[in-house]
């Protein structure tokens, strides 16, 4: 998973940071990255090399690989529409060969509501993902992004099965179950807690 160790100029805003670092994130977490090539230094080099892969997905093609504007406001809009493009749009044939290594096949399995089989089925491509699989695949991979910041992967799994307040004392996995939706009061309360451990800096 990307853990960044220094982040350099024009990375230097709280905001910033925090936006280049949630797309990372969600894009490793989507399986938009290759394994052997770890991103640890947040600056420009780095991330002109993030952006070109997330354009072999073919997300995000509007913004310029080379971050041509790369300075204060310009940069920090970018990057929120660089995060805005990859909450949507789901990826399975890339998120299946990521997702399975973080979050394990027998908890992914039983996040997604289907069968093993069914989950090595689609990731070997024998069968397509149908769209509401896909969807929660891609939830998923979003909350797993959004963990990233704060957990190894070790930690990224026991968090969806650690009983929590926020959610009446009731785990992540627990609001998670059976053929739910993104758009769902359940899911989305899952989501917001994840996102509430990295939440944006005011400046």
């Amino acid at each position: 998973m990307i853990q960044i160790e220094a982040a350099r100029a024009p990375f230097t805003s709280p905001r910033v940071v925090f936006q280049a670092v949630t797309a990372l994130g969600r894009a490793d977490a989507m399986g938009l990255f290759p394994a052997d090539e770890p991103i640890e230094t947040l600056d420009l080099a780095s991330f002109r090399k993030a952006i070109r892969h997330i354009h072999r997905a073919g997300i995000a093609r509007n913004i310029p690989p080379d971050l041509a504007d790369a300075s204060g406001p310009n940069l920090l809009r970018t990057l929120e529409h660089l995060n805005l493009a990859l909450e949507e749009s789901p990826v399975p044939e890339f998120e299946w060969n990521r997702l399975p290594a973080v979050l394990g096949p027998e908890l992914l399995s039983r996040l997604l509501g289907i069968s093993g089989s069914s989950v090595r089925r689609y990731r070997s491509n024998a069968r397509t993902t149908p769209d509401e699989v896909a969807e929660r695949l891609h939830f998923l991979s979003l909350i797993a992004g959004d963990l990233a910041g704060a957990y190894n992967e070790f930690g990224v799994r026991q968090w969806f099965e650690r009983k929590r307040a926020q959610l009446d004392g009731r785990a992540p996995l627990d609001l998670l179950k059976g053929r739910w939706r993104a758009a769902q009061a359940g899911p989305r309360r899952v989501q917001e807690l994840a996102r509430a451990l990295t939440a944006s800096p005011a400046a």
